[in-house]
Formats: C-alpha cells, structure tokens, sequence
C-alpha cells in the first residue's frame, strides 16, 4: 500500500468505489481534450469491469494513485508508468477531475509528492512527462515543480512537448519545491494547511515480495 501526504492533498492507493468518479472525469470531453485522449463512449457497466480488472492485475512497471483532498474527497489521479528498471526512469502523468480544484496548486502539490516519492523511494533518475505543446498553464505547473523542457515530439497526430527531470537536480532543489506547497492557502473543501508535516511524505512500509525497481 502507497499512502502519500502534501500540504493539501494525499495520494493513495486507487479503490473499486473511485470508478464513478473516474468514468464521469474521462467520459468529460474537455478534460479528454487536456489529456490527448478522446471521451470514453462506452457503458459505465463495461468501464466497471475494466476497472476491477485492473485493480485485481495492475499493469507492470506502474502505479495508479487517487488525489484526495485533507478531507477526503476525491479530486484527481496520478501515476507514474513505463518504469524502466535499467535506466531507473519512468513516465509520470496527473489530471485533476474536478474543476471545483484547478487553479489551485493541488495539481503542484500531488506532482511535487510523487516525484518526492519515486525519487527518495523507488531511487530514479529521471521522471518525464508529455504534455501538449498548446497546454502553457500545464507548462507552467510542471516547471515549477522542477521539469525542464527537452523537445517536441510527435505522437498520435499532435505535438507534444517531452519534460524531464534528473534526481540530482531535484536533490538539490527538493527543500524550496515542498515548502512551496504550503505558500497558498485553501480554498473550498478541506481545511486550511498551518502547520507543516514532521515528514516530507509517509506511506506504510511495503508488504514483503517483488517491488517495483
């Protein structure tokens, strides 16, 4: 089990009761445009199967996270994927579903503690990230949580702009990027963050058997 804290969100484990909110989220056809992906068109009984199929047998080489607020609610999704146990690099990616929460640096909270986490945890070198060469608010979320742009890159018909970063540059800057996520205060649900957390993140210590490299 993963359980991560920020300043205003925590990242855990995905469950079967996190499906509604996930189908509503990718059958959204602006949300889908931010993603590069096209809204689902299927039934929600059909979506449900896959989910539970998933959850039963997670895609090797990754791990899907929710995003919930201090208070519970679930806001979002992040993962990291394509884990490369040679190279020790992975692709990271996040959406925050609710629009009751853009604008408001949970998306740079929940970005900053996954990269905290497979840095420190997993021990990678590089995390990476596509993000559509038109997505500038996405852009500008991503730089400040360490990202460097790196190159254009063509996929699927559209542009996207590949962003890296390397583990000794986020060692070396790690302090200023947590800290920052306690620069704005709270709106709507969940209650203000005013005392910083005696730890950068915590989770349970993994069960015994394979982990991820």
């Amino acid at each position: 089990m993963v359980e991560l804290h920020g300043a205003r969100v925590v990242l855990r484990d995905k469950r079967l009761e996190d499906a509604e909110r996930d189908y509503i989220w990718r059958c959204d056809p602006e949300i889908a445009r931010l993603d590069a992906t096209y809204p689902l068109t299927m039934t929600f009984e059909r979506y449900l199967k896959m989910f539970q199929d998933q959850l039963r047998y997670p895609t090797p080489g990754s791990k899907h996270l929710a995003i919930d607020t201090l208070d519970g609610k679930f806001i979002g999704n992040c993962m990291y994927y394509d884990l490369d146990s040679v190279n020790l690099e992975a692709e990271v990616g996040i959406v925050i579903g609710d629009r009751d929460y853009w604008s408001n640096a949970y998306g740079y909270d929940a970005v900053v503690t996954l990269l905290d986490y497979v840095f420190r945890e997993l021990k990678l070198q590089r995390a990476y990230l596509h993000t559509l060469d038109w997505n500038k608010r996405a852009q500008r979320c991503f730089t400040k949580c360490g990202f460097k742009p790196v190159r254009l890159v063509r996929r699927f018909s559209l542009d996207f702009l590949l962003m890296e970063v390397l583990r000794d540059a986020w060692l070396a800057q790690v302090d200023s990027l947590l800290a920052a996520r306690w620069d704005r205060p709270l709106n709507g649900a969940g209650a203000p963050a005013t005392e910083k957390p005696p730890s950068r993140f915590s989770h349970p210590v993994p069960p015994p058997g394979p982990q991820p490299a």
